[in-house]
C-alpha cells in the first residue's frame, strides 16, 4: 500500500496526520470514525476542532438529541443524573453482544418492565413484570442484575431514583424515532454518541 494512501480505507489519500493510528488518514475517515473505530486521544487537533466547530448536519442533530434529553433530565436530582447515565452506559455496553439484535423498542420494554416491578414492591407486592420481546427479557435480567447491586450497595433507599430514571429511559426510547433520524435504534445510537462522549472527556489529557 502506498505511503500516502489512508491506513483506515485503503483508497483515499491520508492528509490528516492521525495521533491514534500514528500514520495519515483522509478526511473522511476521520470525520467519520472519529471515537468509534478510531480511539482518539483527547489533545487530537482535529477531534478539539470538530467538538468546537462541528458541521452543520452534526450541529442539526445535536440541536434534535438535546431537545429529546435535556426535558427528560434537567430535573433529575444529582444522584438522579448519575443512575440515568449508569443506566445508558450499561444499556451500550450490552448492546454489541444483543442476540437477537436490539431496538429502540426493545429497550423501551425493558426498562418499562423493571419500573413496573419496583413500582409492584414499593406497594408491599413481590411480582416480578416481564418483557414481552426476547431481546427486551435478556436486555432486562442484564439491567437488573446491576441495578440490584446498585440498590445493595447504596447507603440510603434509591428505588424511587430507579423508578424515575428507568420511565425517563422508557419515555425517551419511545421517542426516539419521532424526535430524531426516524430509524428503530435512534436511541441506541444517541447513547453510544453520549458514552463515549463522556469516557472521552474523562481520560487524563
Amino acid at each position: 500500500m502506498p505511503a500516502n494512501i489512508c491506513p483506515s480505507c485503503k483508497h483515499r489519500r491520508g492528509r490528516r496526520a492521525c495521533p491514534a493510528l500514528g500514520k495519515a488518514i483522509c478526511s473522511h475517515c476521520c470525520g467519520t470514525k472519529r471515537l468509534t473505530i478510531i480511539n482518539c486521544p483527547s489533545d487530537c487537533g482535529y477531534l478539539a476542532s470538530a467538538r468546537t466547530h462541528p458541521p452543520a448536519i452534526i450541529q442539526r442533530r445535536q440541536r434534535r438529541e438535546a431537545r429529546l434529553l435535556i426535558p427528560l433530565i434537567q430535573d433529575l436530582s444529582p444522584r438522579q443524573h448519575q443512575l440515568f447515565f449508569f443506566l445508558q452506559s450499561l444499556i451500550d455496553q450490552y448492546r454489541p453482544t444483543a442476540l437477537p439484535p436490539l431496538y429502540d423498542v426493545d429497550v423501551a420494554d425493558a426498562v418499562a418492565a423493571l419500573a413496573k416491578t419496583l413500582e409492584t414492591e414499593r406497594k408491599g407486592i413481590i411480582y416480578h413484570h416481564k418483557a414481552t420481546s426476547l431481546p427486551a427479557q435478556r436486555l432486562e435480567s442484564e439491567l437488573k442484575v446491576a441495578l440490584d447491586k446498585q440498590r445493595d450497595d447504596a447507603k440510603a433507599p434509591i428505588d424511587k431514583d430507579i423508578v424515575i430514571v428507568l420511565r425517563r429511559t422508557e419515555q425517551a426510547a419511545r421517542q426516539a424515532k419521532e424526535a430524531l433520524a426516524g430509524t428503530d435504534s435512534d436511541y441506541l445510537e444517541l447513547i453510544q454518541r453520549v458514552v463515549q462522549d463522556l469516557a472521552s472527556k474523562s481520560k487524563p489529557a
